[in-house]
């Protein structure tokens, strides 16, 4: 009876292959979008996932002036934020944010659900968020999904 050898593949910058996807955030909830694409972005998704490798696809997110929220949080949601001088911490509600760009709660909200090191840093630059329909990735072929 031959023997045989399983040896688990783990993925470098050499083998890993990235696509580009297209995610819609019309009347998508925040949090649940967010969840899903920091998930695509790490490469969770893939069977040849390594952790300290940059294996995910790169994000786009249209609408994103069109994401939901549940209860109250548009009032009472807040970022804090701090100027590192004294008496310098800043809070911004959610309605603000808004206000000067919907994209940043997109990529706020997915930048807290990716690693805080440097592989996360690197991550983050898979993501692109545009507030209307349209975006200039066509020439990559991205595929759309749905959630």
């Amino acid at each position: 009876m031959e023997s045989i050898s399983y040896r688990t593949q783990s993925a470098n910058k050499a083998t890993v292959e990235r696509g580009w996807v297209v995610v819609d955030a019309d009347s998508q909830i925040l949090g649940r979008l967010a969840s899903q694409v920091a998930r695509i972005i790490r490469g969770k998704h893939k069977a040849s996932y390594t952790p300290h490798v940059d294996c995910g696809d790169r994000v786009i997110v249209i609408n994103a002036d069109k994401v939901r929220l549940t209860g109250r949080k548009w009032d009472d949601k807040q970022y804090v934020r701090h100027t590192g001088h004294p008496g310098g911490q800043r809070i911004t509600t959610l309605k603000q944010l808004k206000a000067k760009s919907a994209s940043l709660i997109i990529e706020n909200a997915v930048r807290g659900m990716l690693p805080k090191n440097r592989l996360g840093r690197k991550l983050f630059k898979n993501l692109y968020v545009y507030n209307g329909g349209e975006h200039p990735h066509e020439a990559q072929n991205p595929k759309e999904l749905k959630f």
